[in-house]
């Protein structure tokens, strides 16, 4: 793999400044209020995004969720102005015209989650889009739905010369996941280079120990779950990446197990078809790598864990703060062996717990396995983030998000880079103590890691970084000329990066074009 351009060259070994990085940071879109931008996804010249949980009660077409697309997008770098009066209850864009495709409700399936017990609800919360070709101009769109439990929508779309989409409304279903019990929080997601679509699996539970609580703030969406499946569902059934295999046919999901178990923002399968890099999203989280057993099947391999080392003072602004990353390996399993451990768990319910206990895997079996003491790997597959930390991997990040590569200009080595999107830099990584002590930057911070030839990363250096912060301005406590709380990622073909918040520091959540081509 070789860089191609002299930009690319440049920004892979320097640093770059704040001040240099803002000149090159555009609004291109804003989406209502009490929305964020949700399933950023490329097809061709063509950009699908959501427009999740906008306010209800907003007097405009956008009173409900939204999946859509602006077709021939412009990503010259023209600017979106803040909008004012009626724009705010829009999308507005200075990309082209925004085409919705599907909302909330519509025919009666789309976001409808149900199971064994019924209709759960009706989600308002799209996230990942991923688009499966079945021909020239038309194909599958997939969308999660971001609930608990969680839903993946399937819509048959038509594109005309004009750039256009049609929904077949004959053809627009939700995906069946009772075969394996279910997901939790669908959230964001990715498209394999063999063209399956991976749901992430955000298990935001903060400690396994409570899932059969009754007193736990999550004890509902467990229960949800257990409506779902008409028994009380095992925790070690969730928290994974579900590969939709056969998408344009029978749409069977995988849980690729794998790949670990924790809260799954996103995971990208690099163009070797065997490495894969997945975020965590949280508090005191984990950056993950796995590499399969063999190309393009993900249901056996090796799963590690980064440990970070500062390159700059502790306190350091973390815009200027890179980190060197190495790699732990915690274990070597597949889905059929973690499948049997999972096993082991079922049908503990609610009338097993007991306080100051756990139903499930203790922090004692957690040590045994870090020393090497325990009978098998299940610690590193079923705890995945409470093994990391054992084995000394960093688990002090906060608010990961979405983690992406273009994949066409990856594998040519044309854009040898990969993003990652930090959405809150605070708590763990901005304390006095650890592997990450930077300065708290409460709208986020943007990382770029340079791919070498086999696709590994050992860096991770602050591009685009939010600020500054007025908590006393409840409009718009993050500046409005940069980012705030950076959350889906897509990057261009050139090279350059567009980032969507999630933010409530931003009156009007905002897609940014970062022009890393003119750096």
């Amino acid at each position: 793999m070789k860089i191609k351009t002299l930009a690319f060259a440049l920004a892979a070994t320097t640093c770059l400044s704040s001040a240099a990085l803002a000149d090159s940071l555009t609004r291109v879109v804003t989406v209502p209020l009490g929305a964020e931008i949700t399933g950023m996804y490329l097809e061709g010249g063509d950009l699908f995004f959501n427009v999740q949980h906008p306010s209800d009660d907003l007097k405009s077409d956008f009173s409900k969720a939204t999946v859509g697309v602006i077709s021939n997008a412009d990503f010259s770098g023209k600017e979106s102005p803040l909008p004012e009066g009626d724009e705010k209850a829009v999308v507005k864009s200075s990309l082209g015209t925004y085409q919705i495709l599907l909302q909330e409700g519509d025919l009666d399936t789309v976001g409808k989650i149900e199971g064994a017990g019924g209709v759960i609800k009706t989600s308002n919360d799209p996230d990942f889009n991923g688009f499966i070709r079945t021909g020239e101009n038309e194909g599958y769109l997939f969308t999660n739905w971001e609930d608990r439990p969680g839903g993946m929508s399937r819509a048959k779309l038509s594109r005309a010369a004009d750039g256009t989409w049609t929904v077949d409304k004959n053809d627009v279903r939700m995906i069946d996941f009772t075969a394996v019990g279910g997901t939790w929080v669908n959230c964001f997601g990715s498209v394999s280079p063999w063209n399956t679509p991976l749901t992430s699996e955000e298990l935001y539970f903060d400690d396994t120990a409570d899932w059969n609580n009754p007193d736990y703030k999550y004890i509902d969406g467990v229960d949800a779950l257990a409506n779902y499946k008409g028994e009380y569902p095992n925790p070690y059934d969730y928290g994974y990446i579900v590969e939709i295999k056969d998408p344009a046919g029978r749409a069977i999901p995988v849980k690729q197990m794998a790949l670990g178990r924790y809260s799954h923002e996103n995971a990208i399968v690099m163009p070797d078809r065997k490495t894969v890099y997945m975020s965590d999203d949280g508090t005191n989280v984990v950056f993950y790598k796995f590499v399969a057993d063999k190309a393009g099947d993900l249901s056996s391999g090796t799963l590690y864990a980064a440990k970070i080392t500062q390159m700059a003072e502790p306190g350091t602004k973390a815009s200027k703060a890179p980190f060197q990353i190495s790699w732990i390996e915690l274990a070597h399993a597949s889905n059929d062996e973690i499948a049997s451990w999972v096993a082991e768990y079922d049908g503990i319910t609610k009338d097993d717990y007991k306080a100051g206990e756990t139903s499930y895997i203790s922090d004692a079996e957690v040590a045994a396995w870090a020393e090497g003491e325990a009978d098998d790997n299940r610690v590193a597959f079923l705890e995945s983030r409470r093994a990391a930390a054992a084995k000394g991997a960093t688990a002090e990040f906060r608010k990961m998000e979405g983690v992406q590569i273009n994949q066409v200009a990856a594998a040519d080595g044309s854009v040898p880079f990969m993003y990652m999107a930090m959405s809150e830099v605070s708590k763990g990584m901005a304390d006095d103590k650890g592997d990450i002590q930077v300065a708290e930057n409460k709208c986020g911070v943007v990382y770029q890691m340079k791919l070498d030839d086999n696709f590994n990363v050992q860096k991770m250096t602050p591009v685009v970084a939010g600020g500054a912060y007025d908590k006393n301005n409840a409009a718009n406590a993050c500046a409005t000329d940069s980012v705030a709380n950076p959350d889906n990622i897509a990057v261009l073909a050139n090279g350059d990066v567009l980032i969507g918040e999630d933010t409530g520091n931003h009156e009007n959540n905002a897609m940014w074009l970062w022009k890393a081509s003119s750096m």
